[in-house]
Formats: structure tokens, C-alpha cells, sequence
């Protein structure tokens, strides 16, 4: 019976470093073309069961995609999950080579699922999409600074604000003019924006950062945005449940959406009275109706149903 074998990388913005688990050898590449391509032939040579590489924001992306379009599984996981285990196992040194040993033998302990990467149209709407809340943050401090700044600035903040008030309509053009052209995405936009409090913002942010949405079942679809709770109990004591981890773009969205169906979605504002009424607190009401926004729309698109408010009604009564 042929032995699994599981591969750790630590990336960097120069570098790539390169261990197997239980194997003394260690690999360095240039963290370019050129060096991805020395890597993808050495995981030929090597043949591992899985690849596992932390997530940094960036770094990562172009290696994840070579080895997985050379049919390698691949599993870019939270650099937290990595540190913890590290400190667990009592592994508390580093270096480049470390880490990549260190992420070795998470691989093989844990066995990460293999992440599936999204199409490249996928890619390019989730990048206009990042860029868009860039703008809106640029936009905003500028907007802020604006009340406050010296007379003498003044100005120059003003043309800022234009310029990025114009490359804002600019991408939201560009955005919109992508859903169009896609009949798969738009089928879905019209889907997700039927629903009452739901609008362009949330239905492209779920498009190009949660194409999971639709195949999932709704409690996988809850852990993956961060909106499950999580117990912290211990003996006696039962702690309060709580949400964290997860993709912070799509959950930023869904509060602000979440917040205006509360207002003009009966059913929802429904529930969140019900809620409160019950003695929760509103931040905790709003949360729960996050998690029902998201639920919902996950079954609307699993089901390819727009929204009834008599066919939803039990869907949302429920807690």
C-alpha cells in the first residue's frame, strides 16, 4: 500500500519554502514564474496525497492556482489555525523552513479540505469588488476629514472626493455591466434581489466572494460567512455563544442588508420583533436575522425560487 504524503508551504512575497512531512529535506523557490514552475515539477516528482499553505492575503494566489490546475489538491488555510497548532504541539521556534515543516505535519494531522478555486470571471468580479470597498473607505475618511480640514486643503480634499466618487460609479458600471453579460449571475442577482431588503451591493459581494452560496446546506453556509455560533461552556458554566472567523466582506454586507430588512421586510421584521421581544438583545436579534437572510438566500438559489412571502413565511417564523 502506497504511503500519503502531505506537503507544507510557507510563501512569502520573495519566497517559497517547501517541506514534506516526515522528510528531512527542504526546498526553496522564488516566490515567481519561474519559481512556481520548479515547484509544481518537484510536486510531480513527489506525488502528494495533499498541499497545504497558509493564507496571506495575496502571496499565495498565483502558486495555489499552477497546482491546482496541474491536478494537485490544494488547501490554503487560516494562519491562525497554523499558529495555534504550532503552540499546541509545542513548536514554538521559527523560521521559513520551520514553518513549512510546521504546516507539514498540519497537513497530515489535520487533512484540510482541498479548496476549490473560483473561475476566472469570478476572480476578475471579486477583485472589482475589493477595489469597490477600497473606494468606499477611501472615500469616507475623506468625506470625514473634510468637516475638519484646514481651509487650505480644503480643496484638494474636494477633487479627491470627486475623483473617487467618479472611479466608484465607474466600477459599479463595470460590476453591473459583468452580471448583464453573465446569464448564470444575473439569474441569480434577480433571484437574491427580489427579496425584500436586498440589493446590488449584497447580491454582487455573495457573486464574487461566496460563489459556495446555492450548494451548500445552511449550516455550512453559516460557519463559512462566520455567522454560526460558537458555545463557550466549560463544566458548570455556560459562556455566551458567540460568531467569529469567517469571510468579513460577505458579512459585512449581509449586516447592511440584514439592517434594512429588519425595516422593510415584514417577515424578517417580523421575526426580529419576536426576537427582542423575547428578551434578546437587539445586536444579538440582528445577527440571528443575518443568519436567516443568508439561509434564505442560499435555499432561493439551491431552489432557482424567488421570493414569496407565503412560501418563506414558515422558513423565517422559525428560530
Amino acid at each position: 500500500m502506497e504511503m500519503e504524503s502531505f506537503v507544507g508551504i510557507d510563501i512569502s512575497k520573495a519566497t517559497i519554502d517547501v517541506a514534506v512531512h516526515e522528510n528531512k529535506e527542504h526546498w526553496t523557490f522564488t516566490n515567481d514564474e519561474n519559481g512556481i514552475k520548479k515547484l509544481a515539477n518537484l510536486m510531480r516528482k513527489v506525488s502528494p496525497s495533499l498541499i497545504v499553505m497558509e493564507s496571506t492575503g495575496s502571496y499565495e494566489v498565483a502558486a495555489t492556482y499552477e497546482l491546482s490546475a496541474r491536478g494537485f489538491s490544494v488547501a490554503v488555510v487560516n494562519p491562525r489555525h497554523i499558529r495555534d497548532f504550532a503552540r499546541s504541539t509545542g513548536l514554538l521556534a521559527k523560521t521559513d523552513g520551520l514553518d513549512a515543516r510546521v504546516i507539514a505535519r498540519f497537513a497530515a494531522t489535520i487533512k484540510p479540505s482541498p479548496r476549490i478555486l473560483p473561475d476566472e470571471d469570478t476572480q476578475k468580479l471579486a477583485a472589482i469588488m475589493a477595489r469597490r470597498r477600497q473606494v468606499v473607505a477611501m472615500l469616507t475618511a475623506e468625506k470625514n476629514r473634510l468637516g475638519q480640514a484646514n481651509h487650505t486643503v480644503k480643496e484638494r480634499i474636494k477633487q479627491h472626493i470627486s475623483w473617487l466618487e467618479q472611479e466608484l460609479d465607474d466600477i459599479n458600471k463595470e460590476s453591473g455591466s459583468m452580471i448583464e453579460s453573465n446569464t448564470e449571475w444575473k439569474e441569480k442577482s434577480d433571484i437574491m434581489q427580489s427579496v425584500p431588503g436586498v440589493g446590488p451591493n449584497l447580491s454582487l459581494t455573495l457573486l464574487s466572494d461566496m460563489p459556495e452560496l446555492g450548494n451548500l446546506n445552511r449550516k455550512e453556509i453559516a460557519a463559512l460567512c462566520g455567522l454560526a455560533p460558537f458555545n463557550r461552556d466549560s463544566g458548570q458554566r455556560r459562556g455566551q455563544r458567540s460568531i467569529w472567523g469567517g469571510r468579513s466582506s460577505v458579512r459585512a454586507a449581509i449586516y447592511m442588508a440584514a439592517f434594512s430588512a429588519v425595516r422593510w421586510n415584514p417577515l424578517l421584521r417580523e421575526f426580529y420583533q419576536r426576537l427582542v421581544d423575547s428578551g434578546k438583545r437587539r445586536k444579538v436579534a440582528l445577527v440571528a436575522c443575518m443568519r436567516k437572510l443568508l439561509c434564505i438566500l442560499n435555499a432561493m438559489l439551491k431552489n432557482r425560487t424567488v421570493w414569496n412571502a407565503q412560501i418563506m413565511h414558515p422558513l423565517v417564523a422559525c428560530h
